[in-house]
Order: C-alpha cells, then structure tokens, then sequence
C-alpha cells in the first residue's frame, strides 16, 4: 500500500464560536491508501488543540508510517493496534487510518460501510444543526439559513445564554440541544438547565469540566433532562468511568480513533443503558459520511460539520430535512468534486 498525507484547510461560512475560542478556517489531515491495483481508501484527521494535536503533528505522524504497516490491509484490527503504538495520543491520525481501511475494504469488497457492519440506514434519527455563540442579527442571519433543520443545536457557556436561548426561542419551537463546552461551574448549570427545560431544551451537552465526575454525577441526578458526556470522554474505558455520573456519552471519530473504536463505545454504552450522540468537529464530508454510516446505532446523530464550511472537497452524505441520506457507492461512498 502506497501512502500519501496532504493537508486540507476548510474555510468556515461564519466564524465559529464557542466559550473556549473561535474558528474562522480549520486545517484537518488526509491520509490516502492505495493497492498495487490503484484502489485506493480515504481518511480524514481532524485534530483539536483541546485534545493537545495539530494539523502538522497529526501530519507528521501519519507521514512517520510505511507501506510495511499495511502489508495486508484486510487484517485491520491488527493493524490499528500496530499503528496506534506509533501513533501514540494523536488519535485524530488514527482515525484517518482506520477511516481509509474501512474505506479501502468496502471498495475491494464493493459494499458500502452500512452493509460491512450490517446496519440499516432509514432507520437514522434526526440529525441537529450546529448554532455557535452569536446574537443580534449574527444569531438571527443563522436561524434563517437553519430554518429547514427541525433540531437545532446551541452553543452556550457565557453570560449570554439565557438571552440566546430567548431569542431562538422567539422565532421558532423546533427542539433544542444545547452545549456547554464545560464552561459552568455546579450551581450555575443547575440554575441553567432546570430554566433551559422550561423552554424546550431537550438535552444538555457538557455542562460542567471534563474531570468534574463527582459534579456530573450529582447533576445527572438532579436534572429534568438527560447530559450528555462529550470532553469527559474520548475512548471506550472511559465509558464504563462514565456509567452513573451521566446520562449519555459524545461519540466523535477524531476523538476516538475511529470507526471501530466508535463501533466499540456504542456497544459498551448500549450495554449499560446510556444515550449516545454521534458528533464531529469542522470536518469535511468525507468523515461526515463516515460516522453517519453508524448513525442508525444512535440517539442523537449531531453530524453537521460539512455544512458548517464552505470548500467542502467530497461530496457524499445529504442532509435533507434533517435526515442523513448516505449514498450507496462503496466503502465510505464520496467522490472528490475536484475530479
């Protein structure tokens, strides 16, 4: 297997905000794997400082691999664990890897991903549409290009939520998620999230710090309405850390390492009763397409990345309505609309 790293900056339509920073341009990683027959499968990394990873170390890792490491690509389980160790904590290069074997298989074997994994695609929830922190006529311009999604995601975790949530609330009754980014402390999110259910909000991501469990534990205990895991955790050992102090867990690929990863915390978290959202980060649709192909196993799919920039470079999964409609090519299924 030949391999090929290239970077791929993504330009956002609006600047993205949350309580912790703000995007106006993101850079992720492509991997590309091909055989000796030219078929070839597609990764995509999409590091995040949070996560202590960048487009250059991601990169640089990725290119620090050699074709011995895929010498035979359909034994993909032993060489994520290979390639992993090499790897080390940039999850994000892992789940290119994984992403571009998964891709690479269901080309060879003429499948799509939802058929390798057996999953049924019209049985997908609804998919939310991500508002970063704005008011005025920035959140007002948003709501109307959002005005055919039926589930809405807010960005919060400043002193003005309560009046985002107002104003959303004034111009429409879809259901609303909203997330935190671990930005409240205890007796704030409490305050917030019992004045959130009063209008709507049907669940709340991320209320409190990524290490706070005691205080998620006593505030999944007192709340109306589910909370949702995502900074607090990143890997299948901590959803059984997770289980009792939420109600649900954030999956992301980049933030796992990937499909089988993520494969693996959906069952753990199933096992123990827990709700599950399939996120992302700015992404291009070639990891949207990706997760979405899992999106069946879910509650709450949030993949909207895609729809956040405005250079996507695949074309692949639709949003129509809110509902996820993955194409039926093989392996991931996009195609590069450079070509």
């Amino acid at each position: 297997m030949k391999l090929r790293v290239s970077l791929l900056k993504l330009r956002l339509r609006h600047p993205f905000r949350i309580s912790r920073e703000v995007s106006e341009q993101k850079y992720n990683v492509i991997l590309r794997l091909t055989d000796e027959d030219g078929v070839y499968g597609l990764g995509e990394a999409a590091p995040s400082v949070y996560y202590n990873q960048s487009a250059e170390s991601v990169r640089e890792h990725l290119s620090g691999l050699d074709e011995t490491d895929f010498s035979d690509p359909y034994l993909r389980s032993r060489i994520i664990e290979r390639v992993g160790v090499k790897l080390g904590g940039q999850r994000s290069a892992l789940a290119a890897v994984d992403m571009a074997l998964h891709d690479w298989i269901g080309k060879r074997l003429r499948v799509p991903l939802y058929r390798l994994f057996g999953l049924d695609p019209s049985q997908t929830p609804l998919s939310s549409f991500t508002i970063g922190l704005a008011k005025g006529d920035e959140l007002e311009r948003k709501l109307i290009e959002a005005k055919n999604f039926p589930i809405l995601k807010l960005k919060l975790g400043t002193e003005m939520d309560q009046e985002i949530v107002t104003s959303v609330r004034a111009v429409t009754s879809v259901p609303l998620w909203v997330d935190a980014n671990a930005a409240w402390e205890f007796e704030e999110a409490q305050q917030k999230i019992f004045w959130l259910a009063d209008r709507g909000v049907a669940l709340v991501e991320q209320p409190l710090s990524a290490g706070n469990l005691e205080g998620l534990k006593r505030l999944t205990k007192l709340s109306p309405i589910p909370i949702i895991a995502d900074e607090s955790v990143c890997n299948s050992k901590d959803v059984l850390r997770l289980n009792g102090c939420v109600h649900g867990i954030n999956i992301k690929l980049s933030k796992c390492g990937g499909l089988s990863e993520a494969l693996r915390m959906i069952h753990i978290a199933q096992c123990q009763d827990m709700k599950i959202m399939l996120g992302c980060f700015i992404e291009s649709s070639l990891s949207i397409t990706a997760a979405a192909h899992l999106c069946s196993l879910v509650d709450f799919p949030d993949l909207d990345g895609n729809l956040l920039i405005k250079n996507d470079p695949y074309v692949g999964v639709e949003a129509e309505g809110g509902r996820l409609v993955l194409p039926d090519r093989p392996g991931v299924g996009v195609e590069d609309r450079r070509c």
